[in-house]
């Protein structure tokens, strides 16, 4: 017998001073899934259905500046600090005291600053693609140019308001289906490295990707569609400005990246992943006492839960169950109270 398709439903929650359109599915213990760059809540249409036949609440918000979010107009407001309040404060305006938290890219990131900030709230971590990263010993900036010595880099690109929106907006759709492809399982081995750490500064991102380039098997057209409208709509500034915070994240949370997580931890990546073959997962090992056996996916980019959802949908499960069990969590507080970390409301 063919278990039932739970129905994915669109709700707007106001938390931490904003709007946050937010997907979710199925009722019990909450799992909050937080997508990264250039991602929507869509990249998690194939986990929010598999985690409610689990027994779970999955909950995708569109990140603050992204899709149907709201999108602050000062750069600051995207700041590490801004991402953790924002999940905080979606789990105080939904009653939950604690919730699993799951994120890829920049969600995992976020996953991993709650995890060494805010360990009361967040009992189980999955984090997808993105390794621990250790805290530089200068501003990420500065630290990023002392390593490229005149070569792009992605994130150094992004600094320069209006540079990166002026190449992925004039074209949003074939801007997407090229950066997707590139950094998928299914490009030529070696161009994501390439294009992330071999090219010379000044160099265009996308011209440098070879064109036309084909559409990924696991992105349909509609789910090009989705994301090119939503960001044919919204532009690219919003998610572009997590990038511009990295300096202000490394002055004002001085334990970020030197602060060990204590929750269990399952990493998944893909093995073409260029995070994992530059950086390794030693730091990962060393600061996460509680790691479960990372997973390693073959012939996987960067899009993990989009190239291979179901075995991403299975490990995730697995994972919850043992750590995160869907019975015998605690009950929810009443709608919109907060909890302290100790759980006391």
């Amino acid at each position: 017998m063919q278990t039932r398709r739970a129905q994915i439903t669109h709700r707007r929650v106001r938390a931490n001073g904003i709007t946050l359109h937010v997907a979710e599915a199925g009722s019990g213990p909450p799992v909050v899934l937080l997508h990264g760059f250039p991602e929507l809540w869509y990249s998690w249409r194939h986990q929010l259905p598999a985690l409610a036949a689990a027994g779970y609440r999955a909950l995708a918000p569109d990140a603050r500046g992204c899709g149907a979010t709201t999108a602050p107009a000062s750069t600051a407001a995207y700041r590490m600090r801004c991402q953790m309040d924002d999940v905080s404060g979606l789990l105080d305006a939904l009653g939950e005291q604690e919730a699993a938290l799951v994120g890829h890219d920049w969600g995992a990131n976020t996953v991993w600053a709650c995890g060494q900030l805010r360990p009361w709230r967040f009992p189980a971590l999955g984090v997808l693609s993105v390794p621990y990263s250790p805290r530089p010993p200068v501003p990420m900036t500065r630290h990023l140019r002392s390593l490229t010595e005149g070569r792009f880099n992605w994130l150094l690109y992004a600094q320069e308001p209006g540079a990166a929106e002026a190449e992925l907006e004039a074209a949003p759709r074939r801007a997407l289906r090229r950066f997707m492809w590139a950094l998928s399982g299914g490009a030529p081995d070696g161009l994501a490295q390439h294009l992330l750490t071999g090219l010379p500064e000044g160099a265009s991102l996308l011209e440098s990707i070879p064109c036309p380039a084909p559409r990924p098997e696991w992105l349909s057209e509609a789910d090009l569609d989705y994301y090119a409208a939503e960001y044919g709509r919204t532009g690219f500034t919003g998610a572009l400005n997590r990038y511009r915070c990295v300096d202000m994240d490394w002055h004002e949370l001085p334990r970020l990246g030197a602060t060990p997580v204590e929750a269990p931890v399952l990493f998944i990546a893909g093995e073409k992943e260029t995070a994992v073959r530059a950086g390794g997962l030693g730091p990962t090992r060393e600061y996460v006492d509680r790691l479960e056996p990372p997973a390693v996916l073959p012939a996987c980019g960067h899009w993990v839960q989009q190239e291979r959802p179901e075995r991403t949908n299975e490990l995730l499960i697995d994972f919850l169950r043992e750590r995160y069990p869907a019975t015998g969590r605690r009950s929810p507080v009443p709608e919109g109270k907060p909890t302290d970390r100790s759980g006391r409301r």
